[in-house]
């Protein structure tokens, strides 16, 4: 089997309502997702979802070679990229492909990924994470009354902004969790988003820690600064959660090493092989490992076969327009298929027909970071909007 080829395509996930952080919003809930799909001679294709502005420089690494032998293919596409380095939306690229190799190396053994890896269990555990930081009271604890009909007992809120209004809600997705499962605490965390200084994440959390109990808070500071996590999981009872954008081990093995991550994290965006590596890297130090993303499949067949994984951020319960996914969402878990490779399938024609265009990097949505992120004094008086009210945010 060779590889001949790749296909691009940018579909739209329609989440029908505001989804962003404490550096923006897509107001109007549509967000792009990039697909690459790779042909071969013996006609099956692979499919990853991650960024493709960069597959022109990568793909030549693997072209005309048998996908099957990913692990090293994906080495190869690593230094195709050596003296510019495959950070960024190069490492997105690669773990698109690669993600896609492992798709069609599970479909040529007919198995689905999952079984092909050596899971034993199709059920992934998972955590409600809404997106919700422009919510309103009302709509938040519909939407998470909408987790809690699955069977969602654990939730992430975006917050950041305001102490008081992140108390607040986390209480109020608490009690929407609680009252649907009656016994139990439900687990709850907060994701800031790199948003604060040191100081100002050791505040904000412990003050809400007066109020409840916090599982974790995520990337309360940059994602490379060890010290800092360190410094903020030695003065939380939280958990420090990170490293969903970082991008190759050399970035970990800091971090880890400055026992400056408690919960291991990995985009799906980066790729099967990235997250197997980064997870026997976790292990290693006893440290649990969670996938982060929408529409995180080929992470979560991945993570039945490792002994170290705690959760999967479930984001909405829809895929993205034209995208087709052999999972469903039972008693609080993913639960994988039984179709050969990961499970996806793409209609190209209802992505032609209803995508939409986005623009990712307008300044108002969550992939631009606001000029005074890290350097507020005051608490935001409202969630970001708009690209205006990005620039005008502080916190306390």
């Amino acid at each position: 089997m060779r590889i001949t080829g790749f296909r691009t395509l940018t579909t739209v996930h329609e989440w029908g309502r505001a989804v962003g952080d404490a550096n923006g919003v897509f107001a109007d809930g549509g967000v792009p997702v990039p697909i690459i799909m790779v042909d071969t001679d013996e006609g099956i294709t692979g499919i990853g979802l991650g960024p493709h502005a960069h597959v022109n420089a990568v793909f030549p690494a693997i072209e005309g070679q048998d996908p099957r032998g990913v692990a090293a293919l994906y080495d190869r596409m690593l230094r195709q990229t050596f003296k510019a380095g495959h950070a960024g939306g190069v490492f997105g690229t690669i773990g698109a492909l690669d993600t896609a190799l492992w798709d069609i190396k599970a479909q040529a053994a007919g198995e689905p990924l999952w079984r092909m890896l050596g899971g034993r269990d199709r059920t992934v555990p998972a955590y409600a994470s809404g997106l919700d930081i422009s919510l309103t009271d009302d709509e938040l604890a519909s939407v998470y009354k909408g987790y809690a009909e699955r069977g969602l007992r654990a939730a992430k809120l975006k917050g950041g902004l305001d102490v008081d209004d992140d108390l607040r809600r986390l209480l109020l997705v608490r009690d929407v969790l609680a009252a649907a499962h009656g016994a139990g605490r439900p687990a709850l965390m907060l994701d800031a988003n790199e948003c604060w200084t040191r100081k100002q994440a050791v505040r904000h959390v412990r003050e809400i820690e007066r109020g409840l109990d916090l599982t974790w808070v995520e990337e309360p500071v940059r994602r490379w600064d060890a010290e800092g996590l360190a410094a903020v999981s030695r003065g939380v009872q939280a958990s420090v959660a990170t490293g969903e954008n970082l991008t190759g081990l050399e970035q970990f093995r800091p971090l880890v090493a400055a026992g400056a991550v408690d919960v291991v994290q990995t985009a799906a965006v980066w790729g099967i092989t990235h997250f197997l590596r980064v997870a026997a890297l976790a292990h290693a130090y006893d440290l649990p490992v969670s996938p982060i993303g929408t529409t995180p499949i080929g992470l979560l067949h991945a993570a039945t076969a490792v002994p170290n994984h705690i959760s999967s951020e479930l984001q909405d319960l829809a895929p993205p327009v034209g995208v087709s996914v052999d999972v469903s969402v039972e008693d609080g878990a993913f639960v994988l298929g039984d179709s050969p490779g990961l499970g996806l399938a793409i209609d190209e024609a209802a992505v032609a027909a209803s995508a939409r265009y986005v623009d990712g990097n307008n300044p108002a949505t969550p992939n631009v970071r606001p000029a005074a992120a890290g350097r507020r004094l005051l608490a935001a008086t409202h969630a970001p909007a708009t690209a205006a009210s990005s620039r005008n945010e502080v916190v306390r």
